[in-house]
């Protein structure tokens, strides 16, 4: 819609006074917090001495943002409305901070930081200065969800945040410069996802302040009608609230802010009373201000408001620079604080009375916080979907496909918190069976064949999406309002998300160790499937394990990897992750047939430990061994078991001790991580000087690093992915990385001294299968009936 040329006038003329002066008390706190270390309400001339020494921080967008949030507390105390807010804007922080401060949520949590003259001064300080707070809505952050920096997820975390939370009103202001990113731009149609009955409603506001940090905003730069179209295109009910005098702009925002908030009352009451789930256009806000609005409009013949320059610190030198002290001065003057202060240093009472009060303000909302109301998943026994089984290593079955059963009913005993994610991959990585407990949800269009297995359904639980950032965002926001879910993709794909679960895991790490007031929320679950060594079609480009190298470099803290060998174990880990809290737990299991090797009762105690031997595929008989043999992964495992079947049938006497690894974090010593093998068991697994080949899943490199202090180290052998392959059968993609069972046959050959003279005839046996399996494999584009259909001989 066009934007109007009448300015409504919702507010009185002493509402308009009071608003504008609690938007100039959050202005006055934002330079604040980017310049002061001392005079913190301007009591004495300014001086340098009063300026940081290093001067960190974005004030651009801080005006429109602490705009829309004056304006926000003005409706939730009208319509006791349930509302939280995510600041897009990478750096914005100083307006989500000076609101909770003024809210006196801040002070609350961290008293030292009071509402007065001494509180207000280390409020200061503390951001962007060493051993304080970064200048992003960092974990620190009261009523925060969203930390900002990296650019292009809070459309998506916001909607995360409104899925199942059908009376929550999720304001996410999006920054323009965050609208040219790829992650963005999918988010945009979250609202095809969003059912008005049972969720709540997300209220975007893109700001357009027109500039980055040294460039215009495309956006900011297209005609109005094609913006308009842009948006309306995507679904959404645009509304403009364009200018740049202040009471003009408080007199749109207000008014425009409320018909917004009765829209979506309206639309969900009506969904919710007459049972219609037509997808609503929902209104959203477009907010054209300047950069840097009522900042210094130039600096040293330099333009500055409504200019990139206002982006960061739009007056540099202030404290080597009288005529910059000048104007940082008056620019802080021009707020008026000693009419918004009181002697104190605090908040006046006319304007502390236009916050909401106790849980409603937006910085204390419980949402925000969501380990708070967190509830626990309602869990079915994950035993009563094992695979039965009586020898180890004879029955081959889809891992992933029974697990799918075990997930649909979690998903029937929690249809309003658990929900299931993955980019238009569920029934390919054969997680059909979850459609039985709730199909996909849609609200765009149907068709009629969409009857003949579409699984669309607009009650829906399972969110699919073909954008891993989208998804990964839907899930974080539901996470951290204290939800619980579970996410498959392919391991290929998998890397789209890498800086996302990066930011995420740091979330945590902040969250766990450091702030108490953060209650714990249910952890990520990621099922990584569609695995490297099972690429037969797809190729060279599907074959990346490397995710799990990410995962490594975080805090052992929050991050764990499991590789189950089988499908019981699959289900004993996926049951620990779905119980585990501020975790990012990441599962590698793969979708096709795979042999079973363990009962269900076998398998609770393997994964309870972490790692440990296998008897049945020993031959040590408790004795010191002359090889270990280990493994992590299924293909890593079967692999390693035909091995041990090789070298039990040519070498009787050859004592194997065959270790499986489930939790790729035991390897490391207890000293850095609590769940890690102490030197003395790891010494007793592995031995303290006979030759380990180490059959690893992903890339060999991870196994040193994990285990590279362990006295043995010099004796571990490591066989992974070797980026060697690409249209292949499984086994000769195997053989191409040397993690097949003939190659790893060899290695044993060589490693133990006193098969190396006994050993040629067998090695040069071993050659041969290798090249006649290859050569089976290009002649028939298969492998052989007795390696597809392989069994443990027992």
């Amino acid at each position: 819609m066009a934007a109007t040329t009448e300015v409504p006038t919702p507010l009185s003329p002493e509402e308009l006074r009071k608003t504008d002066a609690y938007w100039r008390a959050c202005n006055y706190l934002s330079v604040g917090m980017i310049y002061l270390r001392a005079n913190p309400l301007l009591r004495e001339p300014l001086k340098p001495e009063h300026i940081k020494n290093r001067l960190l921080g974005h004030w651009g967008s801080d005006p429109g943002q602490s705009l829309v949030w004056v304006h926000l507390n003005r409706l939730i105390r009208k319509y006791d409305l349930n509302v939280i807010y995510i600041s897009g804007p990478g750096h914005g922080a100083p307006a989500t901070l000076a609101n909770c401060y003024l809210e006196g949520h801040y002070s609350e949590i961290y008293p030292d930081k009071s509402r007065d003259e001494a509180g207000m001064l280390k409020f200061f300080r503390q951001f962007s200065f060493p051993g304080g707070i970064g200048s992003h809505c960092t974990p620190e952050t009261p009523g925060s969800i969203h930390e900002g920096g990296e650019l292009g997820y809070s459309i998506s975390h916001a909607y995360g945040a409104a899925f199942d939370n059908p009376d929550l009103i999720v304001t996410v202001m999006v920054g323009d410069g965050e609208a040219e990113t790829g992650p963005l731009a999918t988010s945009w149609h979250s609202n095809k996802f969003l059912n008005p009955i049972r969720d709540g409603a997300v209220l975007p506001v893109l700001h357009l302040n027109g500039y980055k940090i040294a460039n215009p905003t495309i956006l900011a730069r297209i005609p109005h009608e094609e913006l308009d179209a842009l948006l309306t295109g995507y679904g959404h009910k645009p509304y403009f609230v364009e200018g740049n005098d202040p009471t003009t702009m408080h007199q749109k925002m207000a008014s425009t802010l409320e018909q917004c908030i009765l829209e979506i009352r309206s639309l969900q009451q009506d969904a919710r009373s007459t049972g219609n789930t037509t997808r609503p256009r929902w209104p959203m806000i477009v907010l054209r201000s300047p950069k840097g609005w009522t900042g210094p409009k130039d600096v040293d013949g330099h333009k500055v408001e409504d200019f990139w320059r206002a982006h960061q610190v739009p007056v540099l030198d202030p404290a080597t620079n009288k005529r910059s002290l000048k104007i940082l001065e008056d620019w802080m003057h021009s707020y008026k604080p000693e009419e918004l202060f009181d002697a104190n240093g605090t908040l006046i009472p006319e304007l502390q009375d236009l916050t909401p009060s106790g849980t409603r303000r937006i910085s204390a909302n419980p949402h925000a916080n969501g380990g708070l109301l967190r509830k626990e998943l309602e869990l079915p026994d994950f035993r009563d979907y094992a695979v039965k089984m009586k020898t180890p290593g004879t029955l081959y079955t889809p891992p992933t496909d029974v697990l799918a059963h075990f997930l649909a009913d979690v998903m029937r005993r929690n249809m309003s918190s658990f929900r299931v994610f993955g980019p238009d991959e569920t029934a390919s990585n054969r997680l059909t069976a979850i459609y039985a407990a709730s199909k996909k949800t849609w609200l765009a269009e149907y068709k009629p064949e969409d009857a003949d297995g579409g699984e669309l359904d607009v009650t829906g639980r399972v969110m699919e999406m073909l954008s891993e950032h989208t998804l990964e965002g839907w899930f974080e926001g539901y996470v951290l309002t204290g939800r619980h879910g579970f996410f498959s993709t392919y391991e290929a794909f998998v890397h789209v998300i890498d800086s996302m679960f990066n930011q995420h895991a740091k979330w945590l790490e902040k969250s766990k160790n450091e702030l108490d007031w953060r209650a714990p929320v249910p952890s990520i679950n990621i099922l990584i499937t569609s695995l490297v060594w099972r690429q037969d079609h797809n190729g060279f480009t599907h074959q990346d394990p490397g995710f799990l190298d990410v995962v490594t470099n975080k805090s052992a803290d929050v991050v764990r990897i499991y590789l189950p060998p089988d499908a019981n174990c699959l289900l004993s880990v996926a049951d620990h992750c779905l119980r585990s809290r501020d975790y990012v737990n990441v599962i590698v299991a793969d979708k096709q047939d795979h042999l079973q090797y363990l009962t269900m009762e076998e398998a609770v105690t393997h994964c309870t430990k972490g790692i440990g031997i296998w008897d049945w595929a020993s031959t040590d008989d408790g004795a010191e061994p002359d090889v270990v043999m280990a493994c992590a992964g299924d293909i890593a495992t079967m692999e390693s078991v035909a091995a041990v079947a090789i070298l039990k049938e040519h070498f009787s006497d050859l004592k194997i001790r065959f270790v499986n690894v489930v939790d790729l974090f035991r390897l490391m010593p207890e000293t850095e991580h609590p769940h890690g093998l102490s030197d003395r068991d790891f010494d007793s697994l592995f031995t303290t000087d006979k030759p380990v080949i180490f059959n690893f899943h992903s890339y060999a490199a991870l196994i040193h690093k994990l285990s590279y202090r362990r006295k043995n180290h010099e004796n571990i052998h490591v066989r992974g992915y070797k980026e060697k392959g690409n249209i292949n059968t499984p086994l000769e993609l195997a053989i191409l990385n040397q993690v097949d069972r003939f190659n790893l046959a060899i290695d044993v050959i060589d490693r133990v001294p006193r098969l190396r003279p006994i050993g040629a005839h067998i090695k040069e046996w071993l050659k041969d299968q290798i090249i006649d399996s290859i050569n089976y494999a290009h002649a028939e584009g298969i492998d052989k009936e007795e390696i597809r259909n392989w069994k443990w001989p027992g």
